[in-house]
């Protein structure tokens, strides 16, 4: 009609499809945390996240490549914090990265259960084939010298062999997201937010206490 305007299209994808991609990645998650690698379909996924199965070969290519993205996705964070941490050497970025870690995983907490599944499978696994494949990229070659570093510079405490620092920050880091509900629940302990943020700076406080220098000023009182 005359004086009539025609919208105009907006330049870029469409959230649609955007948000197609976020949808199969959070489905894939949650699915994976659950049920075996083999058990769960391209087309459990798509259904699950209400979207055609086509946009799973046309993100990820098939689900390999979708399981290796939810994996690389999930692990983003603390790949940043990992290059921080290995940059600057400093042990501030040592708390940040257990912060993140902790901030992260409280998101979805069978998320590190389903890496420890993972890697107690045999090396010829799909499943662990990927994930070793995004540990490396996100843990960097050399990441095995991250605490023999630290101790160069004189941020552990005299004496104490970086290995077995390195052993005990693993522990209190990843243990409470591993251990299994039933064990938790003998304790009385329930993993919220408010437990894992004293939890986090109680660790932090042993970490400063124990294996590292004592002139460490933490940094504590942030939350999750």
């Amino acid at each position: 009609m005359p004086g009539s305007e025609t919208p105009k299209r907006k330049v870029g994808r469409p959230r649609q499809q955007t948000d197609a991609r976020e949808k199969l990645l959070s489905h894939a998650r949650e699915l994976f945390m659950v049920i075996p690698y083999d058990k769960v379909s391209t087309r459990l996924i798509a259904q699950r996240a209400g979207v055609n199965i086509a946009m799973i070969r046309y993100y990820f290519g098939n689900k390999e490549g979708l399981f290796e993205t939810m994996i690389r996705e999930t692990m983003l964070p603390m790949k940043q914090k990992m290059e921080q941490l290995f940059t600057d050497g400093q042990q501030d970025n040592l708390f940040d990265f257990m912060r993140t870690y902790y901030h992260e995983m409280n998101k979805v907490p069978q998320f590190p259960r389903l890496i420890a599944q993972v890697m107690h499978m045999p090396p010829s696994a799909t499943q662990r084939r990927l994930f070793e494949k995004v540990f490396t990229d996100i843990a960097r070659p050399d990441q095995d010298m991250l605490f023999g570093k630290l101790a160069e510079q004189g941020l552990l405490r005299e004496g104490a062999d970086p290995r077995l620092c390195r052993v005990s920050f693993i522990s209190l880091m990843v243990f409470p997201f591993v251990a299994p509900p039933a064990l938790l629940n003998l304790h009385g302990i329930e993993l919220t937010e408010a437990f894992l943020n004293d939890l986090l700076e109680h660790n932090i406080r042993l970490m400063a206490q124990g294996f590292l220098a004592p002139s460490i000023d933490s940094g504590s009182e942030k939350s999750l």
